[in-house]
């Protein structure tokens, strides 16, 4: 494009500002919004990893010939062990499920600290490529049961509790309460995908912790080797797992798959599925700029048939068209990477931390190239009708036509509004069925009085509290502590609270006609305060009292939906169950509180059976294991909580052992926000997005009946001199862009009805077919469009009949 045709485009431009800003601020929204979506999927599933040979790194999946897949599968010990022997073509490693762990003899002003702990097997530093910058990483004999003790620091950690220490390495420090050595010390850019602050040697077994399972496995493919060959290795392998909970027909097979899918497992759905709708968004941008594209063609038009007639060529007027569309397609990209990094910062602030794509989100050459492709594919798409426009004109038609009435353009119009407002519908419909979602699952029973309720939680994950006697001390004496502090009328202390996860357990009944049944269940142990605590309702029986000791008859307390799931017993009172080895008898049943679900994959949160259990009747090894995977909550139900509130619940758990740390304060509702975060988010982008949409097809249907308007000026002006009314006159310009908007809303429906379909594992207490929603939508529709067409239609009461038959 050589500059004097550039100067003569900018010129052409110049004169209609209110055009060009209109298609440069669409273009900006729309590829802006494309940009920061893909900037995410990019980072997600497209970018590589930043370890040393990604292409070489693998996951591993459970594979299911009747269609199912799950790559976020843990193994267990003896899967690993033939794995780890019986794959020559690919060098592998474990880890664990991770949780905080206290640390002390540490540079803090505390000197002790809650970190997050992960534990790994020998070789999982070589696998991912990342090597201790200072150290070394684990040995087989650290790895083994018995092995000495050793602990690896992450570099942020060795800057804060270690103050950047350069003579760390060989330190001592306490890790869960035992002496740990410290070997090494990580690089500032290493992350896997639970950032930790400190990793173990994890020692796997057969027989374990959750008795050998919960393991991650990475592999990394040996120097010759293929990833067809370590598939074929890994396909002669039948571990005992495969044969678990199998389906009448299912046959599974495990298979390694890219480490990279392997992370973005979770998220791969939500985020294609979300970069389809910033791309419906750019279709209705692209049907809008098409539009509004028409609308100057029409404008123009005297002035390109009078070139026309004069000699120049329609091969000529269509190259500038094109280039005039691209041209504008330029300038909305470069606005539109402005827009996407300021959209990226709040789609970033919006995500959860854990959610945030590994190694953060950024325009990188892979984004800039897909910002200009759908720019130029932009330019391409609202260019297109009307250069086709350009070839069908007539110029002794239209420089000899006395009104212009715009049939054929209005024609085009009209289609171009009713497809951009049935792309809206569906996502007005979708974004509408998530909102609704979300108000069922905010507005569940809790089961609880979450008012006036402060938690804490803390790891006693310790070697201290891995005896009965200490573990019951602390929690009578940090109860009674808190019961102190001004304000607090009940305390109490839990496994988990309402809208977490309890520990998954089983009993099996020992009476009635369900006896001999092993059924699962969640776990909960309890102080005695705990239900008065949450405001828990107990419906029969009795709750537990300080009376319920290690040397007294051990007993339960079960919910609503145990007791009718389970027990098929409205009174279960004095019912017995075996569990953990002894016999424990029901003595009371309380109200259900919505949890996470761990049993059942019945959505974020809904009510699951739960056992209840006091805290004073637990084993040794049950202590080990529990507290392994879970962090207890420290209750407390006060008159006034305030910002002091946390240091005085802190100050009461010192005073019984001054080296635990509370890890995290939650107020009731926060928990319920941690639990419905996904669906939060998938409103928030969806309505934004959708948001964008109604505002774009809202300026489209303006656009179109403010073009009839300035058309039709003459014909509405001559009507009114004839004697029509004002209201006839508006209402034949707000018909122009109802009916458009009208057929829109009704093959948006019918694309509702097939395009929502796939949304129904995502919605919770409302079908993908809902009545009221698919009503509001097309009431919101009509609303929009009646009001998007009212605005300009106004602009006849202004037109002066007499000057009309004046100008004739």
């Amino acid at each position: 494009m050589s500059i004097p045709f550039l100067r003569q485009l900018l010129r052409g431009l110049t004169r209609a500002p209110g055009f060009v800003l209109a298609v440069v601020c669409t273009l900006a929204l729309s590829i802006g919004a494309n940009t920061a979506v893909f900037s995410m999927v990019n980072a997600l599933l497209l970018r590589p990893l930043t370890y040393p040979q990604p292409e070489r790194l693998a996951g591993i999946e459970l594979m299911s010939n009747l269609g199912a897949a799950d790559a976020s599968k843990s193994i267990d010990g003896e899967t690993w062990e033939l794995i780890r022997d019986g794959v020559p073509q690919a060098d592998a490693a474990i880890s664990s499920l991770g949780g905080p762990a206290n640390i002390t003899n540490i540079r803090t002003p505390q000197g002790v600290q809650s970190v997050y702990a992960v534990r790994v097997s020998a070789g999982f530093f070589q696998v991912l490529g990342e090597l201790p910058v200072m150290g070394r990483s684990f040995t087989a004999d650290e790895d083994r049961e018995g092995g000495p003790q050793a602990v690896i620091i992450s570099h942020p950690l060795w800057r804060t509790a270690f103050q950047s220490d350069a003579h760390v390495i060989g330190r001592q420090i306490l890790v869960k309460g035992e002496p740990f050595t410290v070997v090494g010390v990580l690089g500032p850019r290493f992350f896997v995908p639970t950032a930790a602050g400190i990793y173990t040697p994890l020692r796997p077994s057969r027989s374990g912790e959750g008795e050998g399972t919960n393991y991650s496995l990475m592999a990394r493919l040996r120097p010759g080797a293929t990833w067809p060959q370590a598939n074929a290795a890994l396909a002669r392998l039948r571990p005992h797992m495969l044969n678990l909970e199998l389906k009448s027909g299912e046959q599974r097979t495990l298979r390694f798959i890219p480490l990279q899918e392997h992370f973005s497992a979770s998220e791969r759905d939500p985020a294609l599925a979300l970069l389809l709708a910033t791309g419906l968004i750019l279709l209705i941008a692209c049907a809008n700029l098409a539009s509004l594209t028409l609308v100057r063609l029409r404008r123009r038009s005297y002035e390109l048939a009078t070139r026309l007639a004069l000699g120049a060529n329609h091969a000529r007027l269509l190259g500038e068209a094109w280039r005039e569309s691209a041209l504008l397609a330029i300038l909305g990209g470069m606005a539109g990477v402005a827009t996407a990094v300021a959209l990226l910062r709040a789609l970033v602030a919006l995500l959860p931390e854990d959610a945030v794509p590994f190694g953060g989100v950024a325009l990188d050459h892979r984004v800039l190239f897909f910002t200009l492709a759908i720019s130029l594919a932009t330019s391409l798409l609202f260019g297109m009708i009307p250069a086709f426009a350009i070839f069908r004109m007539d110029p002794a038609a239209v420089l000899g036509q006395r009104t212009v009435a715009g049939g054929r353009h209005s024609r085009a119009r009209q289609f171009l509004i009713a497809g951009e407002v049935a792309l809206t519908v569906v996502l007005l419909a979708g974004s509408g069925l998530l909102i609704r979602s979300l108000i069922h699952l905010e507005t569940l029973p809790p089961g609880f009085d979450p008012n006036g309720v402060l938690t804490a939680k803390a790891s006693l994950d310790q070697a201290s509290y891995r005896d009965p006697a200490h573990f019951t001390t602390l929690l009578r004496e940090s109860v009674a502590a808190m019961e102190r502090v001004p304000g607090v009328t009940k305390a109490a202390v839990g496994l988990s609270l309402p809208y977490e996860r309890a520990l998954n357990g089983g009993v099996m009944v020992k009476d009635g006609k369900q006896a001999g049944q092993q059924v699962g269940t969640g776990e909960v142990y309890v102080t005695p305060a705990y239900f008065d605590a949450l405001g828990i309702r107990l419906r029969d029986g009795r709750a537990f009292t300080d009376a319920d000791t290690a040397a007294s008859e051990p007993v339960a307390i079960v919910d609503e939906s145990f007791a009718r799931q389970i027990l098929h017993d409205p009174h279960p009172i004095g019912r017995r169950l075996l569990l953990d080895k002894q016999t424990v008898r029901i003595v009371g049943i309380t109200d259900d509180v919505q949890r996470t679900p761990g049993l059942d994959n019945t959505g974020p949160i809904s009510t699951e059976r739960t056992l209840y259990i006091p805290y004073t009747q637990l084993s040794p090894d049950f202590l080990t294991l529990i507290h392994t995977w879970f962090q207890p909550s420290w209750i407390i139900r006060s008159n006034h909580l305030n910002s002091q509130t946390p240091e005085a619940m802190q100050q009461a758990l010192s005073s019984v052992d001054p080296n635990l740390p509370f890890s995290s304060f939650h107020a009731m509702n926060d928990l319920l926000a941690t639990a419905l975060a996904q669906q939060r988010i998938e409103v928030a982008l969806l309505t934004s997005l959708t948001a964008l949409a109604l505002l774009l097809a809202a300026l489209g249907v303006f656009a179109l009946v403010s073009s009839v308007v300035t058309d039709r000026r003459r014909e509405f002006g001559i009507r009114l001199a004839l004697g029509s009314s004002l209201t006839d006159s508006m209402a034949l310009a707000i018909r122009a862009g109802v009916l458009p908007s009208t057929a829109g809303l009704v093959c948006g429906l019918a694309l509702s009805a097939i395009a929502l379909r796939a949304m129904r594992g995502a919605l919770f207490g409302v079908s993908s077919a809902d009545p009221s929603v698919l009503a509001t939508t097309a009431a919101v529709l009509l609303l929009l469009a009646a009001l998007a067409s009212l605005l300009p239609a106004l602009r006849i009461a202004r037109i002066q009949p007499a000057e009309i038959l004046r100008s004739e």
